[in-house]
């Protein structure tokens, strides 16, 4: 409390912490809704229908066609639409099948990268999902500073906007970012219901454009002979055209977003009267319904608009600078339905680009909470959604500098983003076929994974940028996970005690007396090891004969996790001496946790007993931190410092 007689600190103190409080507003609930066991179970009547859940995933997948077309014809030329037939039987023959299985295996939007992480234990499992999302985190961040980028494409372009908004595109895509940012500092609410609108909108403007330009190609007699004939003269034989579509097609992989997406939210989906959260098998069968209607409306927009785009635009103005960049549907929207309509038109794409940034974010705040917090990987305040948010637009402002809004330069480092992670979901899902014995689907995933492996090595090859900005995600990742991880080295971090039915009477039985515990690490086991122990403890530590003592013996599971419930059990060896057992992820926390249950159980104090290690301390800690063992005593009192204050109330720690 601030004294009267402070002056003019109590003002900023007040300031600072209502800063703080609002920063940090809402973190245990969040902290509540993540996954583990803090989580609380979400109710059931939060779900909708599979078809409105559809436009918030659109909202990232749908809202490409504002650059998809034009990126497609960049890069394939007059070999677009085959290019993107290409794509097209990918995405149904490919990635729709794959994310259709995902779907079934992780029905609580854990995605891919769950799957995977279940395949793997100890820290190469926790590095390898750490790169994922390192990733992960390129895809969603790229999306939203692509989008915006592709926004201003937009608005720069608008005949009643270019002159003023031409040459300040780095400065618009900025504020428009920021403006996502203030969005969610304010508090983004429930946005399916804007979504159904903005998709609707979007994609019935689009289907009046294709329709149009389908018109237009279909009328125009010269136009598909010409488009055949210099074809022909670029390219030659059929066979050619075919091959070079097929090397051409990873660069179109920008296409293919939005399907990690579709999984993430499927705990919006409602499911059926019989759903149970273990097998929620209406919630899937609305996923899969959801992947496949998105991705045939997709595939159909995709074609169609890549191909009145490459006949109806001169090639010229898809370059850099071109009328036609980053904006192809909305170049025809103005060219052939007027300025009126190419507004509305642009104003359409504007918006649901914008909603594309606030699903990416969105994704972000979901996805990161729903690792890191359980590994221990990232400070306490991360489970906050407005520090999260001033981090990642941070970064999306750092990145919208770097390519300066370019949304050609942006292209490989999204489209690198979204293979990675459909590469791992086809591997995910080939294990899990292989794993359920089912030969003729292992066979068919293997073969999907293996073109989804080339189209990432030949993006990456391509468009190395992608991979450096998500080695860049990855290593900032890796840093503060780690980093994270030793500063909250010695927080308690057991959730739980619990004691079956012999550990609880032995505490009960030493309740009236003093309570002495001997840690004790387990070897042979043998009647000479504990006698032996004894009798050293009692001559170190001056223990009458007569007080009884109680053996403690930890055994360590997997020592990268970082929270775990701990299960106390007694037993009596060799007739004679009482040992409770415990398994836990370190030695030093578990043995923490279980003094301040005993103490809270009797309202005494209990002692334990160490004796000291030999070796280096560097070292020592080094084994805490990777196999949770190491000097134990020292740490023993460190987490039992840090988690109760008063010195009164402290368990005894004694090294003999």
């Amino acid at each position: 409390m601030v004294s009267s007689t402070s002056g003019g600190a109590a003002p900023d103190g007040g300031v600072r912490h209502r800063l703080r409080a609002w920063l940090l507003e809402g973190l245990t609930d969040i902290a509540k809704r993540q996954p583990g066991p803090h989580a609380e179970p979400e109710g059931a009547q939060r779900g909708r229908p599979w078809w409105r859940v559809m436009c918030l995933t659109g909202l990232d997948y749908f809202s490409t066609l504002g650059y998809q077309p034009g990126i497609a014809a960049l890069a394939a030329g007059l070999l677009s639409p085959l290019a993107t037939v290409v794509l097209v039987v990918v995405t149904l023959a490919g990635a729709l099948p794959v994310y259709r299985r995902v779907a079934a295996e992780s029905p609580h939007g854990q995605g891919s990268i769950a799957m995977l992480e279940r395949l793997l234990t100890f820290w190469k499992g926790k590095l390898f999902v750490l790169t994922l999302l390192g990733f992960a985190a390129t895809d969603f961040l790229i999306t939203i500073t692509l989008s915006a980028a592709d926004a201003t494409a937009h608005l720069v372009e608008n005949p009643h906007l270019t002159a003023t908004l031409r040459g300040h595109e780095v400065a618009v895509t900025l504020i428009l970012v920021g403006l996502l940012g203030a969005v969610f500092l304010k508090g983004f609410t429930e946005a399916i219901g804007i979504a159904v609108a903005l998709v609707a909108a979007y994609l019935l403007l689009n289907a009046v454009v294709v329709a149009v330009g389908l018109w237009h190609v279909c009328t125009a007699p010269h136009v598909i002979p010409d488009w055949s004939q210099a074809l022909v003269a670029e390219r030659g034989s059929p066979l050619v055209m075919v091959g070079v579509a097929l090397v051409i097609f990873p660069k179109l992989a920008l296409g293919l977003s939005g399907f990690e997406t579709g999984v993430a939210v499927m705990p919006h989906i409602e499911g059926k009267p019989g759903d149970t959260e273990e097998r929620p098998a209406g919630r899937v069968r609305g996923a899969r319904k959801l992947l496949t209607t998105a991705a045939v409306i997709m595939s159909i927009f995709l074609i169609t608009s890549s191909f009145i785009t490459t006949l109806l635009i001169p090639q010229r103005a898809f370059e850099p600078g071109g009328e036609a960049n980053g904006r192809a549907l909305a170049y025809l929207a103005h060219e052939y339905l007027g300025s009126a309509f190419g507004s509305v038109y642009d104003a359409s794409t504007i918006a649901i680009l914008w909603f594309a940034g606030a699903s990416a974010m969105a994704g972000l705040l979901n996805l990161m909470p729903r690792y890191l917090p359980r590994y221990g990987m990232a400070p306490h305040w991360a489970r906050a959604v407005r520090p999260m948010v001033l981090v990642f637009i941070a970064i999306a402002f750092l990145v919208t500098w770097l390519f300066k809004a370019d949304v050609d330069a942006q292209g490989g480092a999204y489209a690198t983003g979204v293979l990675v992670l459909i590469t791992s979901a086809a591997i995910a899902v080939t294990i899990a076929a292989r794993r359920a014995r089912q030969r003729g689907w292992t066979v068919g995933f293997g073969v999907i994974s293996l073109i989804f492996l080339y189209t990432t090595a030949v993006n990456v090859i391509e468009r190395p940028d992608g991979v450096k900005i998500g080695a860049c995600f990855i290593a900032g990742i890796m840093a503060v996970s780690l980093l994270s991880r030793v500063a909250r080295a010695f927080e308690l971090r057991v959730t739980s005690v619990t004691f079956d039915a012999l550990a609880e009477r032995f505490v009960r039985d030493t309740a009236h007396r003093r309570i002495r515990f001997i840690a004790n690490k387990p070897e042979r086991r043998d009647l000479a090891e504990y006698r032996e122990k004894q009798h050293q403890i009692r001559g170190d530590n001056d223990i009458p004969p007569e007080d009884d003592i109680i053996f403690v013996e930890v055994t360590v599971a997997d020592p990268s996790e970082f929270e775990s419930e701990l299960r106390v059990c007694g037993e009596v060896v060799h007739g004679r001496y009482r040992v409770l057992t415990l398994q836990s992820a370190t030695i030093p926390n578990a043995l923490a946790a279980l003094l301040l249950r005993v103490r809270d159980l009797t309202g005494q104090r209990p002692h334990i007993y160490f004796e000291w290690t030999e070796g280096h301390p560097l070292a020592h800690f080094l084994r805490f931190f990777l196999f949770g063992q190491g000097e134990v005593a020292p740490v023993t009192r460190e987490v039992l410092r840090e988690a109760e204050s008063d010195r009164g109330r402290r368990p005894h720690v004694h090294v003999g």
